[in-house]
């Protein structure tokens, strides 16, 4: 009998580059392990009956089997998840934390009493998110620049000087708003850029080059660096460490709009702790 697998769902949300999305895992734990790459993004997560913040990566999380259970989730473009939680993106970096760790008790169980009662909890979450933000305003539009351009393969000499900020500034508001400097998030972003190229069947040194890589060398050292592993084994389906699933390709439909999708082997931030 073939093991059963989990079923990822996601839609676009109402709230500008988030997508909202489900998992609902077999009864069976899985016995692999899962290996979730950074995207730039913050997840918040309903699982378990906890809220956890999934904080932004600067390698791939690797979760555990028995942390993969079922979910309701919303994924939080670069930038949008502090000015919704009230803290700075650094201090979540390469953590998955409990939203009652990071709010007061109170507030925390208002929403989790909101969540239980609802029949669609993910799209709870978002209506939580967008309400939140009606109360926070958005995102500093400078910030939304920055994450727009470095998307889009701009340098970060280039993006400092078309939003008007400094060295110095544009790297205290990157930690503040992504959890690292702009440089680490222009490397995240350009490969996710060809993990993406590549899904579409483009040749490895082609996607290394389209994605602003000086060539196929330099996508494989980032590949080893910033999810740990070969762009062969990431693409082999043998390989519970790399299996990209088919599904992935809608994670670069979902970058597009500045957030990536969690699949089958999940390619964003989202995850359990």
């Amino acid at each position: 009998m073939s093991e059963e697998r989990p079923r990822y769902q996601e839609r676009p949300s109402r709230l500008p580059g988030a997508v909202v999305w489900t998992w609902d895992a077999p009864d069976r734990p899985l016995r692999e392990p899962r290996s979730v790459l950074p995207d730039g993004c913050m997840d918040l997560i309903r699982t378990g009956g906890r809220l956890v913040v999934a904080g932004p990566d600067t390698h791939a999380f690797q979760v555990a089997p028995g942390d993969r259970g079922s979910c309701a989730a919303i994924r939080l473009a670069p930038g949008t998840a502090p000015v919704l939680l009230g803290v700075p993106a650094h201090e979540l970096r390469d953590r998955r934390a409990e939203l009652a760790d990071l709010w007061p008790a109170a507030a925390v169980r208002r929403l989790t009493e909101r969540l239980d009662e609802a029949a669609d909890p993910a799209a709870a979450l978002e209506r939580f998110a967008l309400d939140r933000m009606a109360e926070t305003g958005p995102p500093d539009p400078r910030t939304v620049a920055v994450a727009e351009a470095l998307r889009r393969g701009g340098s970060v000499a280039a993006t400092a000087a078309d939003t008007g900020l400094g060295a110095r500034q544009l790297h205290r508001r990157s930690l503040a708003a992504f959890g690292y400097g702009p440089k680490t998030l222009a490397r995240i972003l350009r490969l996710q850029r060809a993990l993406a190229l590549i899904r579409t069947g483009l040749p490895y040194a082609e996607a290394a080059c389209a994605a602003g890589c000086t060539d196929q060398a330099h996508l494989a050292r980032e590949m080893r660096a910033l999810a740990g592993t070969t762009l062969g084994a990431y693409f082999s389906p043998g390989d519970p460490a790399g299996a990209a699933g088919a599904a992935e390709v809608a994670g670069a439909a979902a970058g597009e709009a500045g957030a990536n999708s969690e699949t089958p082997h999940p390619s964003g931030s989202s995850t359990t702790a």
